[in-house]
Order: structure tokens, then sequence, then C-alpha cells
């Protein structure tokens, strides 16, 4: 079954174009990994500070693999300062399947 979530957070005032520079790198090593199926990044049109991530993994499998990557810790240790909240929120979402 496909790992599908949100991840969220929201820079912190006068960071959000060094929070772009570098969610827009680490976007690049994430669609890079074999069981990632989509890594999509926004910003929310009326908060231009509030960054949205979209991000599908083959599995469970795929998603731990993701959470074990080698960059992934550097970068949330150099974005958790640029950012309002402790860590970046994480909502898991499942397929709703039609009746």
């Amino acid at each position: 079954m496909k790992k599908t979530l949100f991840a969220e957070f929201t820079a912190r005032e006068g960071a959000e174009a060094e929070v772009a520079r570098m969610i827009g790198d680490y976007a690049l090593k994430v669609r890079e990994e074999e069981g990632n199926l989509a890594f999509d990044v926004y910003t929310k049109a009326a908060h231009p500070r509030a960054f949205w991530i979209f991000e599908v993994y083959r599995d469970e499998d795929a998603f731990q693999a993701h959470l074990n990557a080698p960059y992934g810790g550097p970068f949330n240790a150099a974005l958790t300062p640029l950012i309002e909240e402790d860590a970046s929120v994480l909502t898991f979402l499942d397929p709703v399947s039609a009746p």
C-alpha cells in the first residue's frame, strides 16, 4: 500500500527565501529515491511563508528508507531554526474507496 502524507511548516519572517532554496534542493534528492512517487512542494497562495509538501512513497518500506536517508537529518537540523513549528507537521493520508 502506498504511503501518502502532507508535511507542513511555516517559515519564520524573513527566512522564506532560504527555506524555499533548501526545500528545493532537498526535493531533488528525495525525488531520486527509488521508492518515492511524488514530492511536490507548495506555498499557500494567501500565506507564502506556509509550505506544504505532498509526498507519496511506494510502500512503508520505501517511506522508512526515506526517513533513514543520510541527507534527511542534516536537512531537518538546518530547517528547524528557520521555521515557526518545532518540526514539520505530518498528516498521513488514506485513500477513500468508492462505495
